[in-house]
């Protein structure tokens, strides 16, 4: 089971984790309903590397960036639920829009995104390239997001 830190708890945990020259892998995401996309995604992105640390964008972060009715989980128990995955080792909330200033610090050897962005549209990509890191697409698994979750249980209200 994984662990939600905070940003400084990450840093020292970091520093330990490459003296061991352990391969640190980073993701990040909303990740406001969970579901089998998700779970398949953290799974492959745990199997490059030794260490999964997961950059969760917070409440007010989610707001800005989905709109005023997300999240609809806050993002303590999203923090916990995704800590409770198997793949996950550590989770660290943040509040900008973009993980850019907390992977500035971690430098990951590896950071995942989903196959539904390429390096151009990522906002990460300078920051992981300048920290010696590279980026790894896992491809998009089709129809599971948490929009369509969303939209299906309104579909099934009405």
């Amino acid at each position: 089971m994984g662990e939600v830190v905070d940003q400084k708890q990450l840093l020292n945990i970091v520093s330990e984790l490459k003296k061991q020259n352990k391969t640190i892998v980073t993701t990040n995401g909303c990740f406001d309903i969970i579901h089998a996309g998700h779970v398949r995604y953290l799974k492959h992105a745990k199997e490059l590397g030794d260490v999964l640390i997961v950059c969760l964008n917070s409440d007010e972060s989610v707001k800005r960036l989905k709109g005023s009715s997300r999240p609809l989980n806050y993002q303590d128990d999203r923090a916990e639920v995704m800590s409770a995955l198997e793949a996950v080792n550590y989770v660290v909330i943040f509040e900008e829009d973009t993980p850019v200033d907390v992977l500035a610090k971690i430098k990951p050897n590896i950071h995942v995104k989903g196959g539904d962005y390429t390096e151009e549209t990522l906002p990460e990509t300078a920051v992981i390239k300048q920290g010696g890191g590279k980026i790894q697409f896992i491809p998009f698994v089709e129809g599971r997001s948490t929009t369509n979750i969303i939209n299906k249980i309104h579909q099934n209200s009405n």
